[in-house]
């Protein structure tokens, strides 16, 4: 794995644990028609922080859909938050960032290597 796609790697997987340690947070509420209320401080900059890693993720094209899904789910987090959601809604959209970031940090974590064609490799193999 190369270096820039390793930290784009630990990058989506702090995203990823970011959020769901905020859905955490949101579940942990016993009524859950009450409001939720988020800190916009901690969305806007995790928000910065996902379109920094859209952008550092140019050269991994299959990561560019679920990152740009992510940003959009967390834009609508945060033109109605705080207070303006329900628990229900809110974990809706915190659920909506975390899956694509994990889809792209399992993407980034396949390593692309084509198996060895050597006969000896083959035969180590039991090809």
């Amino acid at each position: 794995m190369t270096s820039e796609r390793s930290q784009l790697y630990y990058t989506c997987v702090f995203l990823q644990v970011s959020f769901q340690a905020i859905e955490s947070s949101v579940m942990a509420r016993s009524d859950e028609r009450s409001r939720c209320w988020l800190d916009a401080q901690t969305l806007q900059m995790l928000l910065g922080e996902l379109q920094r890693c859209r952008r550092s993720a140019s050269p991994f094209k299959p990561v560019h859909a679920p990152l740009e899904e992510a940003i959009y789910h967390c834009g609508l987090l945060m033109a109605q938050c705080p207070g303006a959601l329900d628990q229900r809604l809110c974990r809706h959209h915190l659920q909506a960032i975390g899956a694509p970031l994990g889809q792209a940090a399992r993407h980034l974590s396949v390593t692309h290597q084509t198996p060895p064609s050597s006969p000896r490799f083959r035969t180590w193999f039991g090809r």
